[in-house]
């Protein structure tokens, strides 16, 4: 379990080699604002060994976030992590380590039938009810939830997960109403905070790729306000002093910036940005996609922007602007292979750009 002391600690041992706010508060302890993604990459050994040294190379260089989830890579990813988390030189109570359950993952590799190993290994053996699984593939019911968990901490070979996201709860919405999207969050974040009172997680929270960052009127949003509503009455619930909901992953970079444009969770002040109620909430922010999947590490960021934001190559102005925006504590990159591990770090090397400047891009 990441601690406060080694978190410290790491940050002694690093901190000179990056800019200022390179590390950011995360509870007691610090994280980097730079973290290790593991989503993209085929489900293949030669991508497994690509990552496990890529990840071991960050972890070493000054990178202590790795975010995964179980079904990246048919649960290769979450493997890889595990192994990597061994295979460092680095202390595992200096690493916040985060993964997700949500979307039903295959193990290894894509079976021929889809649909039917997943009737087969889940809805057959009653890991899954059918009326919890929508679009044949997702389900956040208490019980699979319960059961993902479990299967991570498994694969991940740790007692505690640091950070656990329920996985783009949005996708319930397309056969239920928001309302019940709402219930099943409730009854599954009391699962989450009896499992955080057992040791098994220290935090968790949702993990979204639309529901926070679009307007209020569109199918796929979802309230923070509601959610973290939710999450409290799910502490009360399960008898704990307050509630472990800390965290909430979404998109953003230049060219989906929506977290910080689009004002639709409503604060205690009136419309908000997802970004300014997160911090308003206080509440951690992780971001994913900050290179567009690539393409902002290919094509650059806008001249008018790149010209404010500093770094050498295109993929740190992209991670730099990510990670300048506000309440946001750390910015995911891919990281499948070793060579892309230390241009990505070095972005940490500039510092991002303050308020005001960040703020210009939009005016």
């Amino acid at each position: 379990m990441v601690t406060r002391d080694a978190t410290w600690a790491y940050r002694e041992k690093f901190g000179d080699e990056f800019a200022r706010t390179y590390f950011r508060r995360f509870g007691e302890g610090v994280v980097s604002s730079v973290g290790v993604g593991t989503y993209l990459g085929d489900p293949t050994d030669e991508a497994d060994d690509a990552y496990r040294e890529a990840i071991v190379e960050a972890l070493q260089s000054g990178v202590n976030v790795v975010d995964t989830a179980i079904n990246y890579r048919n649960q290769r990813s979450e493997r890889v992590v595990g192994e990597a988390l061994e295979a460092a030189d680095t202390d595992r109570e200096a690493v916040l380590v985060a993964t997700k359950g949500g979307f039903v993952p295959f193990d290894g590799e894509r079976p021929d039938n889809p649909g039917r190993w997943i009737r087969e290994a889940y809805v057959d053996t009653g890991v899954v009810d059918a009326d919890d699984l929508v679009a044949g593939q997702h389900c956040i019911a208490p019980d699979y939830i319960d059961d993902q968990l479990d299967r991570s901490l498994e694969n991940l070979d740790l007692d505690t997960i640091d950070l656990y996201y329920v996985h783009n709860p949005e996708t319930q919405l397309a056969d239920r109403s928001p309302e019940a999207v709402y219930d099943q969050l409730e009854e599954t974040f009391t699962r989450l905070e009896e499992r955080a009172a057992e040791g098994d997680i220290r935090q968790y929270g949702v993990a979204t790729w639309e529901a926070l960052r679009v307007p209020g009127d569109d199918d796929s949003y979802l309230s923070l306000a509601e959610i973290v509503s939710r999450a409290r009455t799910a502490a009360k619930r399960a008898e704990n002093a307050a509630t472990h909901f800390r965290a909430v992953q979404l998109p953003f970079n230049v060219v989906m910036a929506d977290a910080f444009t689009v004002e639709a969770q409503e604060g205690s002040e009136g419309a908000q940005s997802t970004l300014w109620f997160a911090h308003d909430a206080g509440l951690n922010v992780f971001t994913s996609a900050s290179l567009a999947q690539g393409k902002l590490a290919r094509a650059g960021l806008p001249e008018d922007v790149a010209e404010r934001v500093e770094g050498e190559t295109n993929a740190q102005q992209a991670i730099n602007f990510a990670r300048s925006a506000p309440g946001v504590t750390c910015s995911l990159v891919g990281m499948g292979s070793p060579d892309h591990v230390a241009e990505n770090v070095a972005a940490g090397t500039h510092p991002p750009l303050g308020a005001d400047s960040f703020d210009a891009v939009f005016e």
